[in-house]
């Protein structure tokens, strides 16, 4: 067969497989257990702001975006929609999903941040679910991230970083926030701007 007659990868076929293999279902499918051969690259997107677009166009079904969200792995610095029967790429700017808000409960070193992602996840920081901060080499500006699941991260959006660092404390020389009697450090103290 010629590869000019394999079908190419597209998204109605994948939301089909994915929902024939029951990623709709109950949990999270098990993608980490699917290895169907690479079925090319799709045209879709996820923008660092948690937008989804396929062939450019926004994909404004929030259950069709969901039920993608459940099928993406990471390889490497690669992302890829999986199901049993095929493997496609895909591209993300930066993280593939957003931390759009986070809940308190506790204090001090015992507190616990529970984040919600805009896919309709839920996760509680700490040692398997942490948070990590990069910095722009140029700007010094912050990027923080929360480790959803199986090397997919979510960016911790502006408004949640804000509040994070508000109930901030410093520990061995960082500046930064506890959750699940793990500290998380955002900046080193002594770095800290002086009032």
């Amino acid at each position: 067969m010629s590869k000019e007659s394999i079908t190419s990868p597209s998204a109605e076929g994948i939301a089909a497989s994915a929902r024939a293999a029951g990623a709709k279902g109950r949990g999270l499918p098990p993608v980490h257990l699917w290895n169907p051969p690479f079925s090319g690259d799709l045209d879709m997107r996820i923008a660092r702001d948690g937008t989804w677009f396929y062939l450019g166009t926004p994909i404004t079904r929030p259950a069709l975006v969901r039920l993608f969200s459940t099928i993406l792995r990471r390889d490497g610095d690669e992302y890829f929609l999986v199901t049993p029967v095929e493997k496609v790429g895909i591209t993300v700017d930066d993280a593939p999903f957003v931390a759009i808000d986070f809940e308190v409960s506790g204090y001090g070193e015992t507190q616990k941040l529970r984040f919600e992602t805009n896919v309709g996840d839920h996760v509680t920081a700490g040692p398997d679910h942490p948070i990590r901060v990069t910095r722009d080499p140029e700007t010094g500006e912050p990027s923080p991230y929360v480790l959803v699941r199986a090397n997919l991260e979510a960016l911790i959006d502006r408004k949640s970083f804000y509040r994070l660092v508000d109930i901030g404390a410093h520990h061995d020389g960082w500046f930064g926030v506890w959750s699940a009697e793990r500290f998380f450090g955002v900046i080193p103290s002594d770095e800290l701007p002086r009032d």
